[in-house]
């Protein structure tokens, strides 16, 4: 015999206040898995047909529904930087000096800047941790022309056509 169904009288009262002016999808999705089985007394198989998702769903979707009315926001999502060594100022604050000598023209090297960050930090770091740290903060590598800014693609092939400047050796 299955278990007997219990109904929260509040979050089913809540529930009928959005579900006429609901935020987004996930929350009218939310509203339907609780009301659909409080007032109709239809099952898990037959919210989740109605509502177009898994059965494993249906609790899911009352549960997050659940937790964003006691709390009155939404619920966490995954993702951000779980990991990070600094915080987004702190890195900001690192790249500090770096900065300045970029902005005067200066060549900066990874390798200076992987050390002093281990030096910082206490530990090892790998390279792709300072490049991922560069571009987080808009650094680019900035690779140098093909060409001379000051060239003169006239005056070069002038050149190339003189026969006494290729080179060669003339037997006079």
């Amino acid at each position: 015999m299955a278990r007997p169904r219990r109904i929260d009288e509040e979050l089913v009262r809540r529930a009928t206040d959005i579900v006429n002016n609901p935020m987004d999808m996930t929350e009218f999705c939310g509203t339907q898995a609780v009301l659909l089985p409080a007032i109709m007394g239809a099952t898990l198989e037959q919210t989740s047909t109605l509502l177009g998702v898994s059965r494993a769903s249906v609790p899911r979707l009352r549960e997050r529904f659940r937790r964003t009315v006691q709390v009155g926001k939404s619920p966490p999502r995954w993702g951000g930087r779980r990991r990070s060594l600094l915080t987004f100022d702190q890195e900001k604050e690192f790249l500090e000096p770096w900065a300045e000598q970029a902005k005067a023209g200066g060549i900066l090297m990874v390798s200076v800047i992987r050390a002093a960050l281990a030096q910082h930090l206490g530990r090892p770091v790998k390279p792709s941790v300072v490049y991922r740290l560069l571009e987080r903060h808009g650094w680019r590598k900035v690779t140098p022309d093909t060409h001379h800014p000051k060239s003169d693609p006239a005056a070069q092939e002038e050149w190339k056509k003189t026969p006494g400047n290729a080179g060669c050796l003339v037997d006079a």
